[in-house]
């Protein structure tokens, strides 16, 4: 393939009408969406935002990422499987690589930050409280099923850059969720998936020397869902920045 047909194949369409014009807007309406339209993404579709979310950066261009695309009856299959080991207890105890610290071990501000996520979550838009364990599992319940989205896709890199790999699959998910905003389509990364691991090494056949990393739902945000109103807020930049500099800012 010459270098003209490349640019072709992955040059950027219009935004469409609900997408993003720009980085910035692309940021900006990027959130993690749970609740999804069953409207199919074509399979052209998936692989130009594949194509295009490779060009992120990566440790000496090792591109360690593998990503599999799960659509009908293969991720129906999978969600069921899922289901199953949620329902007879099928969640590890130990995770392939140490995601988050168990609750009451999380520190402050995290603690604080992670709090006020789960009420704005759970009790402000879904109107679950802390005390219904049965409706907050009906919620997570959903998580294995990429919250109705028609696409879900698990990212997984491979160990032999070690945690090096972890960071450019982090830039590689970012670009590629930046890249659905501006198609017009949305996302939620999720990191749930990773407590059933060996369900999704055993139905995608994924080896040993692959780690699993997330999942990620894919497709059309349902705008009538309740979740639509969900939003989150962010820490100004003097809160987490620190400047150098000999000159007075």
């Amino acid at each position: 393939m010459n270098d003209t047909t490349t640019t072709t194949k992955l040059a950027a369409p219009a935004a469409p009408a609900n997408g993003a014009a720009t980085v910035v807007e692309a940021l900006l309406t990027r959130r993690s969406v749970r609740a999804f339209l069953p409207t199919p993404v074509p399979r052209a579709e998936v692989e130009r935002l594949l194509a295009l979310a490779s060009r992120s950066a990566s440790n000496s261009n090792s591109q360690p990422w593998h990503v599999h695309v799960l659509t009908g009856e293969p991720k129906l299959r999978l969600t069921e499987a899922l289901w199953q080991a949620l329902d007879g207890e099928g969640r590890v105890a130990e995770t392939e690589y140490p995601f988050q610290p168990p609750p009451e071990e999380w520190e402050e501000p995290f603690r604080s930050r992670r709090q006020t996520f789960g009420e704005g979550l759970y009790r402000d838009t879904l109107g679950i409280e802390a005390h219904d364990a049965e409706g907050r599992l009906a919620h997570h319940r959903r998580n294995y099923d990429f919250f109705g989205a028609p696409v879900g896709l698990v990212l997984t890199v491979s160990r032999s850059p070690l945690a090096g790999a972890l960071i450019d699959a982090g830039l590689f998910l970012q670009a590629l969720m930046l890249l659905a905003r501006q198609a017009g389509l949305d996302t939620c990364p999720q990191a749930s998936f990773i407590d059933f691991y060996p369900v999704l090494r055993q139905h995608l056949k994924i080896p040993d020397d692959q780690i699993i990393v997330c999942g990620l739902a894919l497709g059309h945000a349902d705008p009538d869902h309740r979740l639509s109103r969900h939003r989150t807020a962010r820490e100004p930049v003097d809160t987490f920045t620190t400047f150098h500099s000999g000159e007075t800012v």
